[in-house]
């Protein structure tokens, strides 16, 4: 009721009704908030364990001038180097963890801030290593690599033998390691912004309350069935950008700049050859993934003349490709519903998978699960050798693609799982290329079996335009944002200028062609190069598009496959950086060197588009 003080239940407040507003995180229920007690039990803990960890970084240098004394020797160092990262990654997530609850909470910023400063000083301290090893004559490294002292290293002394040409001398790399924290800032400086510092004011949904505008509820507003709620969002959402679109410009700018210039001070032909480097995947693999999107956009226009056909709209805005078609349908599930149709989807990974999974997501509170005041926006899995695989969800029940983010984020999770209890410290660290096959893998199963138990055509039809969409904002946009990363390091690689215009321009004119003639693109939609965090770590953003591709061709395998199928697949979860990415996929049952899992995966969507045509 309006007031605490009302004595009877027939008396009605004539109060309008308390605006929504994100909570403070300590008024967060502890039930759903993760529990970090597999890393630290509380800050006390963690800053003894800290203390200890940067006593330990003079103590490389009494490896440093004697790596070429022999293969003992050399698996000391390698051995401390191993053991002290590990402690230095249990640090760095429980600070990283903490600072995602709240970003404005200067104490843990601080915490973050002082684990980074210290790993600087230690890649300072260690950054002899590379390079005595890489002066190490070559028949004296094969006979080191032979020996049984560094049987365990001999996988990471082949892949620092691959970065020969791009490394430098001792003081170079020594210098380089100095700069880490700086060459962070741009990153840092986005993330306080964004996170913390932009405030997009009260907007009223469709049942006129009024809520909190933020990174979480622009999402949620984004499907609502209301078209003026929609447009209203995004309009008031991108203002507060335009108002700041300077200082994102020179952030941006500023990180792309970094990237420039570490490739060129490595001897790389490019940022983006640099970037493709340690994952050993050719730069064809990139292009052929932009290439096989071109030629199959005439599928997209497609799609949207069917979208503004059905829904009746006279021209089609970006804010009216999130609601689903048939919007009317209720689609809202709980924490609990959501984690229950992710578990049912997973069924076919066996029961080992699924126990794990089902105890992280409830009592083992591996998930912080919704949206509070200053919370990092998004969703994330951060796994690591000695904690839980942790997920940052912001869980909005009326979002149907929230229990897909969940799906997704548990399929890293459980990679993490299977990889730091199969794999060596060493080894389990699988790269973003494969991450992303494990999570979006996941989300295939959970739209198959939602798909399956459709009661109605009605419902099917929602799910396939949501399936459609998830390719869509996987593959297609996913490749658009590529193709970005792509020309505006050439850009600033050939000594453009970055500015406000040039952004605008090179993404303007990406919207134009990725969207189609038809398409109506509010000015406002330019500004959203601005606001993408993944742009700040460039050429990220790809693997998405090809892991997806993968996914469609791996869950297709298990789902129609036996036994083996499946153990090829757990195989792969297993398997960390044991392996380079692309084998590890070939040995799972996909080959990525080709464009062929681009072209099944736009297979699909072409015949999902022709199928919901058809049932609307």
């Amino acid at each position: 009721m309006a007031t605490s003080k009302a004595k009877s239940p027939k008396v009605k407040s004539s109060a309008k009704p308390k605006a929504k507003t994100l909570p403070p995180r300590e008024k967060v229920k502890v039930d759903d908030t993760w529990n970090l007690d597999s890393l630290f039990k509380n800050d006390q803990e963690w800053e003894a364990a800290f203390e200890k960890w940067k006593k330990l970084i003079p103590k490389f240098e009494k490896f440093r001038g004697t790596l070429a004394d022999g293969p003992k020797q050399l698996a000391a160092c390698l051995k401390f180097d191993e053991e002290f990262d590990r402690v230095g990654e249990r640090l760095g997530t429980y600070a990283f963890l903490k600072s995602t609850e709240d970003q404005a909470s200067s104490n843990y910023q601080r915490m973050k801030g002082r684990q980074n400063h210290a790993g600087s000083e230690a890649s300072q301290a260690a950054s002899f290593i590379r390079p005595e090893i890489l002066a190490i004559p070559a028949k004296k490294m094969k006979e080191y690599m032979a020996s049984k002292e560094l049987a365990h290293y001999r996988l990471v002394l082949e892949r620092i033998q691959r970065y020969k040409p791009h490394t430098l001398s001792d003081g170079e790399e020594r210098l380089l390691a100095m700069q880490s924290e700086m060459s962070d800032a741009s990153n840092r400086i986005f993330r306080q912004l964004n996170d913390a510092d932009l405030k997009f004011g009260m907007v009223k949904d469709e049942s006129g309350d009024e809520i909190e505008l933020s990174h979480s509820s622009f999402s949620a507003l984004l499907h609502s069935p209301n078209r003026e709620v929609r447009k209203t969002a995004f309009h008031q959402y991108y203002d507060v950008f335009a108002a700041h679109q300077n200082t994102l410009a020179a952030t941006l700018g500023g990180s792309v700049q970094r990237d420039v210039y570490y490739a060129k001070a490595r001897g790389y032909t490019s940022a983006r050859a640099a970037a493709l480097f340690p994952d050993n995947v050719p730069m064809s693999v990139y292009d052929n993934l932009i290439e096989e999107v071109h030629r199959r956009l005439p599928a997209l226009y497609r799609y949207f003349d069917l979208r503004q056909r059905k829904m009746k709209l006279k021209k089609i805005h970006q804010y009216d490709t999130y609601v689903p078609i048939l919007s009317d349908l209720d689609q809202t599930r709980t924490w609990k519903q959501g984690v229950e149709a992710v578990m049912s989807s997973l069924t076919p990974l066996g029961d080992e998978y699924c126990s794990v999974l089902e105890k992280g997501l409830t009592t083992a509170r591996w998930c912080d699960r919704y949206p509070n005041r200053g919370k990092q926006s998004g969703a994330f899995s951060c796994g690591s050798f000695d904690g839980a695989p942790y997920i940052l969800m912001n869980y909005e029940p009326k979002v149907l693609d929230h229990v897909f983010t969940l799906a997704h984020e548990a399929g890293h999770s459980m990679h993490s799982y299977y990889s730091s209890k199969t794999q060596p410290f060493i080894y389990y660290d699988y790269v973003i290329f494969v991450a992303e096959v494990a999570s979006t893998f996941n989300e295939q199963l959970l739209s198959r079996k939602l798909m399956d138990d459709a009661k109605t055509k009605e419902e099917r039809a929602y799910l396939i335009n949501r399936d459609i969409d998830a390719i869509r904002g996987t593959i297609i946009r996913q490749t658009m944002f590529a193709e970005f990363e792509k020309l505006i390091h050439e850009s600033a690689e050939a000594g453009e200028p970055l500015t406000v215009d040039a952004f605008q321009k090179i993404y303007g004119d990406l919207l134009s062609l990725y969207f189609g003639p038809d398409f109506a693109i509010d000015d406002e939609l330019k500004l959203e190069c601005f606001r993408i965090p993944h742009f700040y770590r460039a050429f990220y953003v790809y693997k998405y598009a090809t892991g997806l591709s993968a996914a469609i061709a791996l869950s297709e395998r298990v789902l129609n496959g036996g036994k083996q199928e499946l153990n090829d697949y757990l195989s792969f979860l297993k398997g960390g950086c044991s392996k380079d990415p692309l084998d590890l996929l070939k040995d799972a049952g996909v080959d990525m060197t080709t464009p062929a899992p681009v072209a099944a995966a736009l297979d699909r969507f072409e015949s999902l588009v022709k199928e919901l045509d058809e049932l609307l």
